[in-house]
C-alpha cells in the first residue's frame, strides 16, 4: 500500500512538474514575443540591408559591406563571442545588361532574359540559331546530337501547381545542368524558363554549373510570359531562331568571411545550437527574402535571449553564411572547421526561405524522437507554427550532417516565395514586418526549447 501511495505522489510531482515547466516555456517565448515587437530590430537592420548596402554577391564590394554591418550589429549587442571566420569566394560579375530577343518571318520580338549565376559569356556579337524546346532530360537525349548541334535548347518545363511545396526541387535541375546536358550533344547555347509560379516578365537567375571535360556554354533565364511566347513562336514555325548577348565573367576567387557570434551555454557550453542563414545575394533585386530575411531573423533570434536576460544551458551560436548562391562556400568552411576543432553542435537551423508568416519546422530525427518533440508545436502556435514533421535541412547546415547534427528547417509560408527569388523583385518592400517578427521569435522559441530538453 505504501508503495503505491509512493508511486502516486511521485506521478503527480511529475505532473505538477511538467505543467509548471509548460508554464515558464510558455511565458519565456512570450517574453521573447513581447521584445520581438516592441523593440525589435530585425526589420530596420533588413531596411539597411537591403536599401543602404544592396544586393550583395559574394565577392562584392556590397557582400563585404554586408560583413562589415552584420559584424558590427552582433558587436554592440555585448554576446559572449562575436567573429569573423574567412573563407575565399567566388566572384562572379554579370556585366552589362544582357540582350535577347527572337526572330519569325524576320520579326524579331524582345524577350526578358538574365544569364544564369556562374553561366560564361556568349561572344561579344552575341549567338543566334534556331532552338529546340525541350521538357527535360530525357526529351533532350532521344532527339540525339544530330537534332541538337550547332541549337540554342529551351528547356521549357514549368513549375507543377499541384505542388503544394516542392516545386523548385524537382524542376531546378534544368537550370542547374542544363548548359551541361546541353553541351554533350553540341549544343551553342541554352534559355530555361524561369523557376516560378508566378506569369510575369521577371527571368530568374540562379546558380549554374559546369564540367571540365564538357564544353561551357553560355545559358540564360526567360520571364515565364516571354517563355510562353517562345514556345508558341516554335509551334507556328520551327525554322523560328533565338538571339542573346550576355557579358559575364568569372573573376578570382575573393577574401569573405562568415559573421559568427554566440552565447556560452549555463550547464553544457559544449553543446552548440546553431541558427543561420545566408549573407549573401544574387545581384538582381536586393535579397530581400533571399536571404537578408534569415539573416536578420537569426540575429534577432540570438538578441532576444540577451534582451530578457534568459541564460541558456546550451551554446547558441549564430552564423550568417557567404556564398549560398553560387559556391557554398561558407558552408563547407564552416564545417571543416567545426570538425577540426571537434566541436559538438547538438542541431543546426537554417532559415533561408523568406521572411513570410511561420508554418512549420522540419527536424531530421526518427519517428520515435519526433513524437517526443512534437509537444512544441503547442507551444509555438500562437506564433504561426502548424506542424513539427520529420522533414528539415538546408543548403549551408547540409556539410555538418555528416558530423552527426541534427538538421532543423524553419519553413515559413512559401507560396509567394517563388515570386520574388532571384529576381529584380525581391526588394524589402515584399517583406510584411510582423511577418518578419514572428519567423524571430519562432526560431528563438525554438531555440529555446532546444537548450532546455535537448533533442
Amino acid at each position: 500500500m505504501k508503495s503505491k501511495y509512493c508511486l502516486l505522489v511521485f506521478l503527480l510531482f511529475m505532473f505538477v512538474s511538467k505543467a509548471n515547466s509548460q508554464k515558464i516555456d510558455s511565458l519565456i517565448v512570450r517574453n521573447f514575443f513581447n521584445e520581438a515587437f516592441n523593440n525589435g530590430k530585425c526589420y530596420g537592420q533588413l531596411d539597411y540591408l537591403c536599401n543602404q548596402i544592396g544586393n550583395r554577391i559574394s565577392g562584392s564590394a556590397n557582400a563585404a559591406k554586408a560583413v562589415e554591418f552584420a559584424y558590427d550589429c552582433l558587436k554592440k549587442e555585448g554576446y559572449d563571442s562575436v567573429w569573423l571566420q574567412p573563407v575565399m569566394v567566388p566572384h562572379w560579375l554579370r556585366g552589362e545588361k544582357e540582350v535577347g530577343f527572337f526572330i519569325i518571318n524576320k520579326k524579331k520580338t524582345l524577350v526578358h532574359i538574365c544569364a544564369l549565376g556562374n553561366s560564361i559569356a556568349t561572344s561579344k556579337s552575341g549567338i543566334q540559331s534556331k532552338v529546340i524546346e525541350v521538357k527535360n532530360f530525357d526529351e533532350l537525349k532521344k532527339l540525339g546530337r544530330e537534332k541538337v548541334e550547332g541549337k540554342i535548347v529551351f528547356f521549357n518545363r514549368s513549375f507543377p501547381d499541384a505542388i503544394i511545396n516542392g516545386a523548385y526541387g524537382i524542376t531546378v535541375d534544368q537550370r542547374s545542368q542544363g548548359p551541361i546536358e546541353a553541351a554533350k550533344l553540341g549544343a551553342i547555347g541554352v534559355v530555361v524558363r524561369s523557376m516560378t509560379h508566378a506569369y510575369d516578365n521577371f527571368p530568374h537567375t540562379g546558380a549554374t554549373s559546369y564540367k571540365d571535360s564538357i564544353p561551357k556554354i553560355p545559358g540564360c533565364a526567360i520571364s515565364t510570359i516571354d517563355a510562353d511566347l517562345l514556345s508558341q513562336a516554335l509551334k507556328e514555325n520551327l525554322e523560328t531562331e533565338f538571339y542573346f548577348k550576355q557579358n559575364c565573367v568569372m573573376l578570382p576567387d575573393v577574401l569573405s568571411y562568415n559573421v559568427i557570434a554566440e552565447i556560452k551555454g549555463s550547464e553544457k557550453p559544449e553543446e552548440i545550437i546553431l541558427v543561420g542563414g545566408h549573407l549573401d545575394s544574387w545581384d538582381v533585386g536586393t535579397g530581400a527574402h533571399d536571404d537578408g530575411a534569415g539573416t536578420v531573423q537569426s540575429m534577432e533570434a540570438l538578441r532576444l535571449f540577451k534582451a530578457i536576460g534568459i541564460k541558456p544551458k546550451r551554446t547558441l551560436r549564430c552564423v550568417l553564411f557567404m556564398n549560398e548562391e553560387n559556391g557554398l562556400k561558407g558552408g563547407l568552411k564552416y564545417a571543416e572547421l567545426a570538425e577540426l576543432n571537434k566541436e559538438k553542435h547538438l542541431a543546426a537551423i537554417e532559415t533561408d526561405a523568406g521572411g513570410f508568416m511561420p508554418r512549420e519546422i522540419g527536424i531530421a530525427v526518427t519517428e520515435e524522437k519526433l513524437l517526443s518533440i512534437q509537444p512544441w508545436q503547442k507551444l509555438l502556435a500562437p506564433y504561426g507554427i502548424q506542424s513539427i514533421n520529420i522533414h528539415g535541412g538546408g543548403a549551408d547546415i547540409g556539410p555538418l550532417k555528416k558530423q552527426g547534427v541534427v538538421m532543423i528547417g524553419y519553413h515559413p509560408d512559401g507560396q509567394k516565395y517563388f515570386d520574388y527569388h532571384h529576381t529584380d523583385a525581391d526588394t524589402f518592400d515584399k517583406v510584411n514586418k510582423r511577418e518578419l517578427q514572428f519567423g524571430a521569435v519562432t526560431l528563438a522559441g525554438l531555440m529555446w526549447l532546444i537548450s532546455e530538453y535537448g533533442l
